[in-house]
């Protein structure tokens, strides 16, 4: 009994020391590791607060509700009335309608007078986010538009002015059958183009030419124009790409309700951005070719001839500088990213117009090479400029589009 007594009390103590040993395993040591990451766990969820935006992200941020998703009700609107009338300054009154829809009334002077008003009610989300409809309407004024002759040699000193008022309204139909990649366009709108006396130190085309010698001088024309677009386009966005291209084909119709002016024109446009070093460089590429098909008897008005010249094409020569029945312009830009917001580009443009479709080669190109920068959102450009070199002169671009 002795004996089992003992074995009962050695067996206690061991069972008592043991857990007594498990319980000062488990204590944490104040000098451990695991005590250190616990003290510094509790001072930083003490100083946890929500992210704030620094003040380029809040800037940016503003600007793309005002420039892209339509969430501002007066904001400011730059866009000019016609190609070629300098610096525009101007308001509009967005109200949404739904929750995506909104109507949108704009207005715009510009430094060489040219005038716009416009009212615009757009749909961006139908179809379960296939389709795109906007509707437009509205009037402009373009006081001094250049006219230099026809074909890519003209000189300088041949400018003349021709000015005009244009009362409008159409309708867009942008629609996605799979949601990306393949897209079809179609539109219809009607435009009234007087001409009037223009203003600037050129001369008036009136007085340097005739209603023999240069077609649709001294008429006023009244166009029902319609078009379709069939096309591939896998970019992001066409307001701010990195990646992607966009490949199509439209086709105009210009029918002329007296008859005298109308024609057909067909739009062939390539373009592709090809990203290099994950994106922080990028080369982009264009090319486009319209080209002009008379109606039974008709001409084609100077006015609505293929043009090249300004800020979205030869970008070294002035706006409307050369015109023709046909046009080519084959665009280059390396594309480099400063930070999240801007990029810069080195770029290079050239082009020609031709009487003849099968003059559209690469002799006698016209060129322009220069550099500028582009101040962005994801999806789109909200601030371009350019500097443009030409044999021409140098031309400073201000622009709120992408040059492509």
């Amino acid at each position: 009994m002795r004996a089992v007594s003992r074995f009962v009390v050695f067996t206690t103590v061991t069972l008592v020391a043991g857990t007594a040993t498990a319980a000062l395993a488990q204590t944490p040591d104040p000098d451990t590791r695991q005590a250190a990451v616990e003290r510094a766990q509790i001072e930083k969820a003490g100083s946890l607060h929500p992210y704030v935006p620094s003040r380029a992200e809040r800037l940016i941020t503003g600007l793309e509700n005002t420039f892209v998703n339509n969430t501002t009700t007066w904001h400011p609107y730059f866009q000019n009335a016609y190609s070629g009338g300098g610096f525009a300054l101007g308001a509009g009154y967005l109200q949404h309608v739904s929750p995506y829809n909104f109507v949108d009334l704009r207005g715009s002077y510009s430094v060489s007078q040219y005038r716009l008003a416009e009212v615009e009610f757009s749909a961006p989300r139908l179809f379960h986010r296939r389709g795109e409809v906007s509707l437009i309407g509205g009037w402009r004024d373009a006081t001094g538009v250049g006219f230099y002759g026809f074909g890519s040699h003209t000189p300088l000193s041949n400018r003349a002015n021709y000015a005009f008022e244009q009362p409008y309204g159409g309708a867009r139909l942008t629609f996605w059958p799979t949601r990306r990649l393949f897209m079809v366009r179609g539109g219809i709108d009607i435009a009234r183009w007087s001409l009037v006396e223009p203003t600037g130190r050129a001369p008036s085309v009136q007085t340097v030419y005739t209603p023999a010698t240069l077609p649709g001088l001294g008429a006023v024309t009244t166009y029902r124009h319609t078009e379709a677009t069939v096309g591939f386009d896998s970019r992001i966005s066409p307001g701010y790409a990195r990646r992607g291209g966009f490949y199509g084909i439209t086709g105009h119709d210009y029918t002329d309700n007296d008859s005298r002016f109308g024609f057909r024109q067909v739009d062939y446009e390539a373009i592709q951005h090809i990203p290099i070093l994950r994106e922080t460089w990028v080369i982009s590429l264009r090319a486009i070719a319209s080209t002009t098909w008379h109606k039974d008897g008709q001409e084609v008005p100077f006015f609505a001839l293929p043009s090249l010249g300004g800020g979205s094409n030869l970008r070294g020569f002035s706006s409307w500088r050369f015109r023709d029945q046909n046009s080519l312009l084959l665009q280059a830009e390396w594309r480099i990213m400063a930070n999240r917001f801007v990029d810069t580009a080195l770029f290079y443009d050239a082009g020609k117009v031709a009487a003849r479709r099968e003059d559209l080669d690469f002799n006698g190109l016209r060129n322009d090479y220069g550099f500028g920068a582009r101040f962005h959102t994801p999806f789109a450009t909200v601030f371009r400029v350019d500097v443009a070199r030409s044999r021409e002169g140098t031309r400073l671009v201000f622009a709120t589009s992408p040059a492509f």
